[in-house]
């Protein structure tokens, strides 16, 4: 399934890139919500995180490890926020698993 994930992946659809190895893709979301906003993307398409299996923990981990390391490097040291929004009543809107990092900024809780 060709999704705007998956384009921006094979480099259909232009994005700023911030990271990429053999696994995920992260790049900058065009919409942000803070002042450092970026998305971790797997490059294996799993449409929701409803959908996951027992097979996908490593690369769940290694999405995680990746927002982490990334959201330091961008100067997140104080606290950051990473969500992952899962079906429609969700707030999902690309049916590609992805994970916003949210930084540099106060977060609130419930959010707004």
């Amino acid at each position: 399934m060709d999704t705007l994930f998956t384009k921006i992946i094979n480099r259909e659809i232009p994005a700023k890139f911030i990271y990429e190895d053999d696994q995920v893709v992260a790049f900058h979301d065009i919409a942000p919500q803070a002042p450092v906003h970026f998305l971790v993307v797997p490059k294996q398409h799993i449409r929701t995180l409803a959908d996951v299996t027992e097979q996908d923990i490593p690369l769940l981990g290694h999405i995680v490890f990746t927002a982490q390391r990334l959201a330091k490097e961008l100067g997140c040291e104080e606290g950051f926020r990473v969500v992952m929004n899962t079906n429609e009543d969700g707030g999902q809107t690309v049916y590609h698993i992805h994970m916003h990092v949210l930084g540099q900024r106060q977060m609130h809780w419930p959010p707004g």
